[in-house]
Formats: C-alpha cells, structure tokens, sequence
C-alpha cells in the first residue's frame, strides 16, 4: 500500500530525501502543485519518508484521515485560486533553501478536515499532471 502526502505539506523535502526508491518528487509548477507527490507505482511502503516530514503530512494510503483534527495550529497548501486559502507561508526546507506558498490556509486546534482529496490529488499529478513526465 503506498503513502499519500496531503495538503499539510509545505515542501521541507526531507522526505525525497530519504526514500529508497527515489520515487517521492516535488510539484512543478508551485502555484498549482504545491505538494511533494508520491509515485504509487514506485513506492514501496517502506515508511522511510513519514518520520521524516516535519508537517505529519504523510500518511499510508487507507489511513488518510476523512476527519483531521488538528491539535495546535496547522497550515494547509493547496494551488494558487483555491477559496480561502489566501496566505503566503514563507519558510525553508530541510536544505535551508526559502519555500514560498502562496496559497495556504491556518487550520486552527480544533478543527477538522478532510484530508481523503489528497488521494486523487496524488494520483492525478502522476496520470494527467507533470509528474506523468517524471517516471
């Protein structure tokens, strides 16, 4: 069963780093795949890149939380345009180079999302997006 990363991403990267397979890519362009994606064909449910995500965005395919609650503060990316998700995030990855998300949202203790989208996000980068051309 592969990993999904979900909109709790905010491109540290560290996962890509890890993976065995090589098989974890960041989304190109930023502003519409704001994410690191996982190639399902690829992955090897290792588990390598979970510890790795300093965001907890990370998660085994059946596990990717319908109702996420958050326990402190989070912020979630998605493409630029997307309702509500409005504020830049500025901030380095593990490299220290800058990371900028134009389009993210603070979901605040408490409150709950649905994180299961991410599933047909990452599946839709890998069959009709960019991530086509990365295999």
């Amino acid at each position: 069963m592969p990993h999904v990363i979900t909109s709790l991403c905010l491109r540290d990267g560290g996962c890509a780093t890890v993976c065995p397979v090589e098989c974890i890519v960041p989304g190109q362009p930023i502003d519409q795949w704001p994410w690191y994606y996982i190639d399902p064909d690829t992955c090897i449910d290792c588990g390598a890149c979970v510890p790795e995500c300093p965001w907890e965005a990370i998660f085994p395919l059946d596990e990717v939380p319908a109702a996420f609650q958050a326990k402190k503060d989070v912020r979630l990316s998605q493409p630029v345009g997307t309702p509500d998700y409005t504020e830049e995030y500025t901030g380095t990855n593990h490299d220290g180079d800058e990371v900028i998300l134009k389009a993210t949202f603070i979901l605040k203790a408490g409150q709950t999302i649905d994180l299961t989208p991410a599933i047909q996000t990452n599946a839709d980068f890998f069959k009709n997006g960019p991530g086509y051309n990365a295999r």
